[in-house]
């Protein structure tokens, strides 16, 4: 691992996919408030992924409860009708899927033109030269280690070789590498020797209530941290 990697800002990112959707808003802001980076939110749209969960107008609903980053993934196809939407729903980031249709580079400087960083996100079995063209066009690559669609998955551990591969890859360009998938104490310290340095958790967050989210988020971050300085 580099020396510039080392100096990337280690990032917790609750996936709202976990909360209780009775109580969106206030779980999200409870989250945040325990220590949560940034809130990433899972689209699926029952086409790309064989799941729904909701649109920009939810997520406009509950945007004004914390100031911290929406990191919205969207697993949606086609997908450049909707960027604009969710935009103006308030995200910060959005990621697209370099499976989900022929013109990702297009795709890419859309978001950009629309005034938000850019993330391209790759499935387990996708190879990362997929993404290679576009990497002076992405703010983030997402690295999937689970197959995407529902949460509460068992992490796919292979994935961080490729991982390794994506950020030598990477180089010294001013890209963050995101992990989404299986994402635990017991696998945060791994994902941050391969090179991540954006954590993906959902069941591992929301788990036990909104009174356990703080020492959940902690013991995530606290084996990411500690994965600092070493390598595999």
């Amino acid at each position: 691992m580099s020396s510039s990697m080392r100096a990337r800002p280690i990032k917790i990112l609750p996936s709202i996919l976990s909360a209780d959707f009775s109580r969106l808003g206030e779980d999200v802001r409870a989250v945040m408030q325990a220590g949560g980076d940034c809130v990433h939110v899972d689209i699926m749209d029952g086409h790309f992924v064989p799941n729904i969960t909701f649109g920009p107008d939810v997520m406009k609903s509950i945007r004004h409860v914390t100031d911290k980053p929406f990191d919205v993934h969207l697993m949606i196809s086609p997908v450049d009708l909707y960027l604009k939407n969710f935009a103006d729903a308030g995200a910060d980031v959005l990621t697209i899927h370099a499976e989900a249709g022929p013109h990702v580079h297009r795709s890419l400087q859309t978001i950009r033109a629309l005034g938000k960083k850019a993330g391209i996100a790759i499935n387990p079995g996708t190879p990362e030269s997929l993404i290679e063209p576009v990497l002076d066009d992405v703010d983030l690559i997402l690295a999937m280690t689970v197959n995407p669609g529902f949460g509460g998955q068992k992490f796919i551990a292979p994935v961080l070789e490729k991982v390794r591969r994506l950020r030598a890859m990477v180089a010294d360009r001013d890209i963050d590498i995101e992990v989404d998938g299986g994402v635990t104490p017991e696998t945060a310290g791994e994902c941050v020797r391969a090179g991540i340095n954006w954590l993906v958790a959902g069941s591992a967050v929301f788990k036990g209530g909104a009174p356990a989210y703080a020492a959940n988020i902690a013991a995530i971050r606290q084996a990411a941290e500690a994965a600092r300085g070493t390598s595999i």
